[in-house]
């Protein structure tokens, strides 16, 4: 009996990947070995997960869709988690395949694209890299420098811990059903050596920043430095895009240190 054609659901965000030369392009970006350990997150209907197997020889992958994971389990070579990713422990699942160097690719769904982004931030310790297909704008906004409409909240939090490339563009009709948005490929490594601080105080600096990115920072951060006894500590005479990553950093670091010092938890 032969399979039955499976419909995109909207509510999953669902759409497949069907330009064979862009396949072709994602998995040499990848560029996946025998052996190594990776994850795939949505794979939909395999178009990637069939050409990284026959380089792999094994991988796992997380799918909600109920119909997509039975289909999938049909392959002996994959590890198929049914589940939703942002509830994945990838800490645990990197300790289950004894590895500490986790590859994870994928098709995010464009609808929780961000949340993905994050969640995967808070096991960035056991990953080695990250490519993932996203709506070209969420990568414009990842890699973008200060100074520009696109560099935000995402920017910061992300550069702070990984180094990030555009490596290919995927226009809506290789896809079925296609998307009303460009798409494209990030390649995302994490830095050998990131800047020790607490990531929630640095999240927190960086939202009250950009939260009225239109205004002085003094309307903004400033105030919220002032709240924490720590006026004087930035220059807050300029707008939240103008300050770059490090700057952000450096600050979340001279927070942290004092509220240490007056015994208070970062």
């Amino acid at each position: 009996m032969s399979t039955p054609k499976h419909v995109a659901r909207k509510r999953f965000g669902q759409h497949f990947l069907v330009d064979g030369g862009v396949i072709d392009a994602i998995v040499d970006a990848i560029d996946p070995h025998p052996g190594q350990p990776m994850v795939e997150i949505g794979p939909g209907l395999a178009a990637l997960t069939q050409p990284l197997l026959q380089r792999l020889g094994r991988l796992s992958v997380i799918e909600l869709d109920r119909d997509l994971a039975r289909r999938l389990r049909a392959n002996a070579q994959l590890n198929v988690i049914e589940s939703d990713v942002l509830k994945v422990d990838f800490t645990l699942l990197a300790k289950a395949l004894n590895t500490t160097n986790l590859r994870v690719v994928g098709n995010l769904p464009y609808n929780i694209s961000t949340p993905i982004l994050f969640h995967l931030l808070e096991h960035v310790q056991v990953i080695e890299s990250q490519h993932f297909m996203l709506q070209k704008e969420v990568i414009d906004r990842m890699v973008a420098q200060p100074c520009t409409a696109a560099y935000g909240r995402l920017s910061v939090m992300l550069q702070w811990r990984y180094a990030m490339e555009n490596v290919l563009f995927v226009p809506p009709e290789s896809f079925a059903p296609p998307p009303r948005v460009d798409s494209a490929v990030v390649r995302m490594v994490p830095n050998a050596s990131p800047t020790a601080l607490p990531a929630a105080l640095l999240s927190e600096i960086v939202q009250v920043a950009f939260s009225q990115r239109r205004k002085l920072l003094r309307h903004t951060l400033g105030k919220w430095l002032e709240g924490k006894k720590l006026p004087g500590e930035f220059d807050v005479q300029r707008r939240a895009e103008e300050v770059p990553v490090a700057q952000y950093i450096a600050l979340t670091q001279r927070v942290a240190a004092v509220q240490v010092s007056s015994g208070l938890t970062p």
